[in-house]
């Protein structure tokens, strides 16, 4: 029995978790109940709206702190992505680069 290596199995696993991210935000694009931009997200955030946060990967880190500072306010829960913000961009079904996502409606 030929064993593959432990990187490999967890690439695959990481693999399929960003496809699974990716078709859930095909769907939240569909529904039409989010938010694009960091001051939108922001927005939604003071008015109690966000559900769930989604930040890219290479978001600057006083960004970054800045929306998890407001969502531990409004108790909303933050998703880190796993891909930069041209890949969010991508997954969002937007031919522009996309930072920060706010879902208001789950």
């Amino acid at each position: 029995v030929r064993l593959k290596p432990l990187k490999m199995v967890a690439q695959k696993k990481q693999k399929k978790a960003l496809e699974s991210i990716n078709s859930r935000l095909a769907l939240v694009m569909k529904s039409g109940k989010y938010v694009l931009g960091f001051k939108q997200t922001l927005k939604t955030l003071r008015q109690g709206k966000a559900r769930l946060i989604i930040i890219a990967k290479n978001t600057p880190s006083l960004r970054r702190s800045e929306i998890e500072y407001y969502a531990m306010l409004a108790k909303t829960g933050v998703h880190h992505y796993s891909g930069n913000n041209t890949e969010l961009g991508t997954a969002c079904g937007k031919y522009f680069r996309v930072c920060t996502l706010s879902i208001t409606d789950p």
